[in-house]
């Protein structure tokens, strides 16, 4: 009998992999259709699922994968729920005590998610926070990864 377990465990990586790919092909798509951000919304959270299964999960993949589903609900203007996984991930990053990249994504989040809630002061100090937190991390290529993301719409007017 062979053993399943391994090749369950390839099927969730290529899962977790693949659906981000997917998340952020619609992410970066012009006019999406309600369709499209429906699918947006459905592979973010699947993705996360998937990241979360053994042997690929390791505690940072928690944070980015609440952080990639904060981001597509700030995107789409829901900002209750953006803000929800934004605090996951603030909490996750803090609790974890990472630094770098991470804690820049995780201010980025909750800048966009009170952008997305019409908190002006709070978005305008979270992403001076996120900036503050990006112009710290080490690898230039993540720095400047990082940079074009947080200069990418929407700031719904507050950035």
């Amino acid at each position: 009998m062979v053993d399943q377990t391994e090749d369950i465990q390839k099927i969730h990586h290529y899962m977790d992999i693949e659906l981000n790919i997917q998340t952020w092909n619609l992410l970066e798509k012009r006019n999406r259709s309600e369709k499209d951000n429906e699918r947006m919304l459905n592979y973010a959270k699947s993705s996360h699922y998937h990241w979360k299964r053994p042997p690929q999960f390791k505690p940072v993949n928690q944070v980015r994968g609440n952080w990639l589903i904060s981001h597509v609900y700030a995107v789409l203007g829901y900002g209750k729920k953006a803000q929800s996984f934004a605090k996951k991930a603030l909490k996750l990053t803090n609790d974890q005590n990472l630094i770098d990249y991470d804690l820049a994504y995780a201010y980025e989040a909750m800048a966009r998610a009170n952008a997305a809630l019409g908190n002006e002061q709070e978005c305008k100090k979270g992403w001076n926070k996120a900036k503050n937190a990006g112009d710290n991390i080490q690898d230039q290529n993540d720095k400047k990864y990082f940079f074009s993301d947080l200069n990418t719409k929407p700031w719904f007017n507050y950035i």
